[in-house]
């Protein structure tokens, strides 16, 4: 009969991430550690579906960090499937928009910036106030790793059109670097 308490403790589990309250993402996750806590000591009492709450210990765990900002950010999909429906709508409009069958390359070196960009669109106006950068720091630590993604591209775009060339130069540097001056 270790069946009946170990539902119970994954039930209560899925009722505090169901979050009928609507309490925010701390509170949620200060019960949700307390639960957690509760199976890892009921573990040995639950017989032969201890292994059970071991993975789903462990599974928590890896997605933990990613499991509450959905309480405090309004509209962000709850579940992977919502999810998943959200980015699979936004390629959709991408492959319509452009007329391209597969990815476009620029969601490559800008994907964080335009997935972004394209699901809060959909829900939101922005003026031009909205689109003014607050933390002048962080976006231009976002303009040099979109930057960095450029001349990746560029780079692999210059090994496509001369490979010899290209590993040339490459050795020039090493070169350079290795033998004294």
């Amino acid at each position: 009969m270790e069946v009946r308490p170990a539902y119970t403790l994954v039930h209560q589990a899925a009722h505090l991430l169901a979050n009928q309250d609507d309490q925010p993402g701390a509170v949620v996750r200060a019960a949700y550690d307390q639960l957690l806590t509760a199976m890892a000591q009921q573990r040995d009492a639950l017989g032969a579906l201890a292994p059970a709450i071991d993975q789903f210990l462990k599974v928590t765990a890896s997605y933990q960090p990613g499991l509450f900002p959905c309480y405090d950010v309004p509209d962000l999909p709850r579940t992977n499937n919502d999810l998943e429906h959200l980015f699979g709508a936004t390629r959709y409009q991408e492959r319509r928009t452009t007329g391209r069958k597969v990815a476009s390359p620029t969601l490559v070196v800008r994907g964080a910036v335009r997935v972004v960009a394209a699901v809060l669109s959909r829900t939101h106006s922005f003026t031009a106030e909205d689109l003014q950068p607050r933390d002048l720091k962080q976006w231009r630590t976002l303009r040099a790793t979109i930057e960095e993604r450029h001349a990746t591209r560029r780079a692999q775009r210059r090994f496509r059109r001369d490979p010899g060339a290209y590993l040339a130069s490459l050795e020039d540097l090493l070169l350079k670097a290795v033998l004294p001056s």
